[in-house]
């Protein structure tokens, strides 16, 4: 009884998007994208679609999304937007970054690009453009492919933190407790096999189509980039995403190093009480604003708290060492 309840739910919420869209105008960019997808189609084979096809995305993609936060540290407008603004952007952490990233990118990364040709082969995945699927449908998967990747995500990355283990694997992502958008990839080879599951998961039970690979692909790494930017933007159009955690939420991570192990959402750490540390900090830093407002207006509470902060850190990072 209740699967036809789920059914019937899921079939008129369908029949609704299908009735909005239908009262949408037309898009004007989907002749030149449907023109520009069949000349790929016409011009080049399906493994070079599948590998540098995806690889092209990759790379362009992440190093796009990670200019804006780039060039944020240059902008003196941007710094009180900074969450942890004693820790500025370094040079040489950004190169020491930007070369571990080529590594992992060519020689971790590319290989597992490589298979995507295989899998689609191996079931089949259409590249046509007359099985595209509709926008709200690749947007619906892409929703699955998150989920299932945060699921991945939290309980992996809470292993990779038991004490045993964390020296090993996680403790190289954690090399800049403040974390800024291009280290989002910034891991030790195995952390990116392990975690880079989650995302693969997602793609081997929703793909219908080689877009969705891409989509997914271009909806992660907004995702991971922005919660690794190091900062909180106003009117972020990310933070209008039920449970979306933010930039804020990852910071605290990489600043406590102890809970909020969720990728993209908050529900897991609700659950399982990993972010009553990012609560009780939350609460005490609202309390700081407050008594901060009758002292002096032009006085950031942020900075009130780094010594507490700076300590808080410390014993957990001593912890997990």
């Amino acid at each position: 009884m209740a699967t036809n309840e789920s059914i019937s739910i899921f079939s008129s919420a369908s029949l609704a998007v299908e009735y909005v869209d239908s009262l949408l105008p037309e898009n004007p960019l989907q002749e030149p994208f449907k023109n520009a997808w069949n000349y790929m189609l016409n011009n080049y084979t399906r493994f070079q679609i599948a590998t540098w096809g995806s690889l092209i995305v990759h790379q362009v993609l992440y190093f796009l999304f990670c200019l804006p936060g780039f060039l944020f540290q240059f902008i003196p407008f941007m710094k009180k937007y900074k969450i942890q603004q004693d820790k500025p952007e370094t040079w040489e952490n950004q190169w020491k970054c930007f070369k571990v990233l080529l590594f992992n990118h060519f020689c971790i990364q590319l290989p597992l690009i490589c298979g995507t040709y295989y899998f689609t082969e191996y079931f089949n995945i259409p590249h046509d453009w007359e099985r595209m699927p509709r926008w709200y449908m690749l947007l619906a998967r892409c929703f699955g492919c998150a989920v299932t990747e945060d699921t991945w995500h939290y309980f992996l990355l809470r292993l990779l933190h038991h004490k045993r283990i964390y020296k090993y694997i996680r403790k190289v992502h954690h090399e800049f407790q403040a974390p800024f958008g291009m280290e989002a990839e910034y891991a030790h080879p195995l952390e990116t096999l392990i975690l880079g599951t989650g995302f693969f998961i997602g793609i081997m039970l929703l793909c219908d189509h080689v877009i969705l690979l891409w989509a997914w692909v271009t909806i992660h790494l907004i995702e991971t980039i922005d919660v690794h930017s190091g900062y909180d933007i106003p009117l972020n159009p990310l933070s209008l995403i039920p449970f979306y955690a933010g930039s804020r939420h990852h910071d605290f991570h990489h600043m406590n190093f102890i809970g909020n192990y969720a990728s993209t959402f908050t529900w897991w750490d609700r659950i399982f009480g990993t972010d009553s540390q990012f609560t009780a900090y939350n609460e005490k830093m609202k309390k700081i604003e407050k008594k901060m407002q009758y002292i002096s207006p032009l006085h950031h509470p942020e900075s009130t708290h780094l010594p507490e902060l700076k300590r808080t850190a410390n014993l957990a990072s001593a912890e997990q060492k």
